[in-house]
This record gives C-alpha cells, structure tokens and sequence, in this order.
C-alpha cells in the first residue's frame, strides 16, 4: 500500500495512485478504527479518490484519550530539555521531507506548491519555537514577601490537550498546537479535517520516526461524533478549534461546560482599507494576492477591499486587471498561482454566493463562473470573481465566502471606512494601504480585529506571537502559538515557603 508522499508523487507524474484506507495512530501504534462508515479524500483538480477515511466516534476518541492518559505521568516527568529532544529530530524530519509534504497537502487540498511550501515553513517555524520551552515556561520568584517566607511561581503541564484542525491548511495548523503542547509536557490527540487526513498521516509518521514515546501523540480520524466525542470526554483538560464561527461558538461552549480550556479561532469577514494616499499599484496587486491565494479559503484573506474617495475607482480598475492574471489549474502544475476549492459542494456554495450578490445589485466586474480547467474537467474550479458597487447591508459583504470572490466597497471618508469595519460581527485581520503614519495609527487604534496589518495584504503572525481574532472570530481566552500557548497548556502553580 503507498504512502501519502508516494502518491503525491505519481500524482505529479500523471500515474493513477492507489486508494487506500487510512488508520488512527494510538499509543505509538498504526490501528484500524472501529468504525463502519468511511468518507472519501478527493483530489479537488480532478475529483480522483486518493483514500477511504474512518467516520471515527466516541470509541476512537476513548482509546486515544487512554493511552495519552497512560503515557502522561512518564512524559510530564521527563525534564523539559529532554522532552524537546525529539522536536529537533521532528524539525529535520520536516527539512527532508519539505517537497514530499507539500506534494501531499497540494494533493488533497488543492492549493499551490508554493502556497503548500509556505505552509509547511509555517509548521516548522511553529516547531523551532517550541524548542525555547525550556525558557519560556520558567516561573517566577520573589524572596522576603514577608520576613523569611518567600514565594514561587512555576508551571505545571495539565495532562491531555486534543486540536480540532480545519482543510484549509492541513499542516500547518495542528503544528499551531501540538508542539507547544507535548514540549510543556501533555501529551496530545489531533483530530484533522476528515477531508484532508493524508498530511497528518505523513506528518505522524515523521513524529513516530523522531522518537516521540508511545502515547504522546495521537491521531483519530472522524467527523462530527468525533469532535463532539473529545468535546464530551472528561479526561481531556483542553481543546484547540480552527473552523467557521458557527462551529467555534459551538466547540467553545459544549467542552466549557465539561471545564475544559478552550481556544476556538472562527471565521472572518476581512477589510483591507486604502487611502488616496496609497500606492495603490501595490495595495491592487497585494490585496488580490490576499483575496485569491488559497482560493480564497482562508481566514487571513481581505475579501473586502474598501477605497475611499478618489482611491475607489482606481482600485476597481487595478484589482480586475490584477485578477484577470491570475492562472488557475492543477496546483502540482508549474505556473499556476491559483487551485480548485476543496470540494464539489463548497464550490457549489460559492456559486450560491455569486448568485446573491448579483441578486442584491453589486456589480459583477469580473464573473469566474464559468471557468473550467480543459486538463480538468472533473475538478472543482472556479474563476477569479470581483465585484463592484458592493454596500454593507449584502449578504456578500456580511457573510463569510470562503472562496476566490473580491467584494469592492466605496467609503466617502477615513471614518466612514473605520464605521464598516467596526459594524462587522467578526474581527480576525484587517490592513491599512496608505502612505500616511496617522491615518495607519488611528485605524489600528480604533478598530478591533486583533491581527492588522499596515501595506500588509496578509496579517499572519510568526509563531513567536499570538494568533487569533476578536469579536464572532474567537472564542476563549489564550489564542494560538507564541507566548500565549505556554499559557494556554500550563498551570501557573505558586508556592509560598517558610523555614523555621
């Protein structure tokens, strides 16, 4: 039976792969799940079955929960500069294998070399910083709080962390939590998105290969029984969600109420303001890159560009001779800079949206309705999509796509832009374009989205600082990466001392 890098592989050499039947990894060991119902993994450029992935349940989740429960006393015992160990050995792993994964990611996902590239640098930067832990989960202390007693503050791993991981980036994200986690010393389950299971499985086997004990890490397969099945279960201390809102809402409320922790990153609705001042050359050619890469499908994407004053009609002009460049196709072909969506029902879903908007009476400046890739016929492909003359009330406008669909908004005034942008239920990211330091000081003062950028098109943090958004696009506390998952997966223990 081949390996996922196997098939990404003679997919890329146009050879027909091999179907196969994914397994969970449970206490260091490759098993089959319990499970009678099984969902399909298709490559998105031409509808090909790449795999058979368990619909996995409480029983899934009850082994995984118990051998992590097993392995915990032993790894939470294991010195900090030891536990840390085999991440360096994972960080080679992920050096040698760095085509072969993103082949992988490219294969299931859709996107771009370049794009699953980019990814998987982000995974590995997320592991390098994980590595620091023996630094950043010192504690704290004072002597002499009172006359001979002094006081201590340290940090405690928790026992077992589990992450709920989205499609859109199916390696790098769970690499957001697993190595901060199991580096404090939990250990660890990862449920990935049922529709792309093959880089997880890759990527667990390079963590199995790096010497990570048994336990320490697990991977269930599944769906909704299974997500609500580790949102239930009561020996997971806490639970790490990327989604839509809607879902995040629920994660964050159902796995509250048992007393876990949470951390539930939802959907965005993202502005990209630009001023008259700008460099709007630049600000077009960024805020397409922004709006198209991934296909649209992903939460750092400035769907909405908004131009104020005399920067609006300029700005239509740019952003649809931008997008008209963009080549759309296979993503393991070379020069492609844009891939299909995910699936033959999302891109009927964003059909949905066009549909609306034309409806609602935006002008459609830039229709990618039609597009189908001629080498492709079967894939799930869709077109560059801008439109114009768009208002805030459109449910284009309000609700997240998800897709490669450009909403362009005219506001009269600076405070104009910042009041729309301010009226959103979500707040994940947003960018200035401007040339002026006081326009771009009182638009990150005043409005709430917690990652912004200034002639910025994509506002992701590096994984030494905290990623998450605001308002209907988080739920919880601690978000993701940086100081905030030491956080978010220690117990800040305080010890007050006294000798007679």
């Amino acid at each position: 039976m081949s390996s996922p890098q196997d098939q990404a592989t003679l997919a890329a050499n146009g050879v027909k792969t091999t179907t196969r039947t994914l397994q969970n990894f449970i206490g260091g060991r490759w098993t089959d799940s319990p499970a009678i119902e099984y969902g399909e993994v298709r490559n998105p450029a031409n509808d090909e079955l790449l795999a058979r992935v368990p619909m996995g349940d409480r029983r899934d989740v009850d082994a995984a929960v118990a051998a992590a429960q097993k392995a915990y006393p032993g790894w939470r015992a294991t010195p900090p500069v030891i536990r840390i160990r085999p991440l360096f050995i994972l960080r080679q792993l992920f050096e040698k294998n760095f085509d072969d994964l993103a082949s992988i990611i490219t294969l299931e996902h859709g996107k771009t070399l370049d794009e699953s590239r980019s990814s998987v640098r982000r995974a590995i930067d997320n592991i390098e910083v994980a590595t620091g832990i023996p630094t950043t989960m010192q504690g704290r202390a004072l002597e002499d709080i009172a006359h001979g007693i002094d006081c201590f503050t340290y940090r405690q791993p928790l026992g077992v962390f589990a992450a709920i991981t989205p499609f859109n980036f199916p390696a790098m994200v769970p690499m957001w939590f697993l190595p901060h986690a199991i580096a404090c010393g939990n250990t660890f389950i990862v449920k990935p998105s049922e529709r792309v299971p093959l880089s997880q499985v890759r990527i667990f086997e390079m963590l199995h290969e790096a010497g990570i004990p048994e336990g320490v890490v697990n991977l269930v397969h599944g769906a909704k029984d299974a997500t609500n099945a580790i949102l239930d279960h009561p020996g997971i201390a806490g639970v790490s969600f990327v989604g839509s809102s809607p879902v995040a809402h629920h994660v964050y409320k159902r796995a509250a109420e048992t007393g876990k922790r949470v951390q539930a990153l939802g959907g965005a609705k993202n502005f990209v303001l630009v001023m008259p001042d700008a460099d709007l050359n630049r600000a077009a050619q960024v805020s397409t890159e922004s709006c198209f890469g991934c296909a649209g499908e992903r939460c750092l994407a400035n769907s909405v560009v908004l131009g104020v004053g005399t920067a609006y009609d300029e700005m239509v002009r740019r952003l649809v001779d931008e997008a008209k460049k963009i080549h759309v196709g296979d993503g393991l072909e070379p020069g492609v800079t844009m891939g299909p969506v995910i699936s033959r029902q999302h891109r009927e879903k964003v059909l949905s949206y066009i549909e609306k908007g034309v409806a609602e009476g935006a002008t459609l400046a830039l229709d990618g309705r039609a597009y189908r890739d001629p080498k492709n016929p079967d894939g799930y492909f869709l077109g560059p999509t801008v439109f114009t003359d768009v208002t805030p009330d459109m449910v284009i406008a309000t609700e997240e796509i998800f897709g490669p669909v450009l909403c362009v908004m005219k506001a009269g005034t600076f405070d104009e832009a910042v009041a729309i942008v301010k009226r959103h239920e979500l707040g994940n990211a947003s960018s200035i374009f401007t040339s002026s330091g006081k326009a771009a000081r009182e638009y990150r003062y005043q409005v709430e989205p917690s990652m912004l950028g200034v002639n910025i098109g994509v506002a992701s943090p590096m994984a030494f600082f905290p990623f998450g958004g605001a308002k209907g696009s988080f739920f919880g506390d601690l978000k993701a990466h940086g100081a905030d998952s030491v956080e978010f997966y220690t117990d800040k223990k305080v010890s007050i001392t006294r000798w007679f």
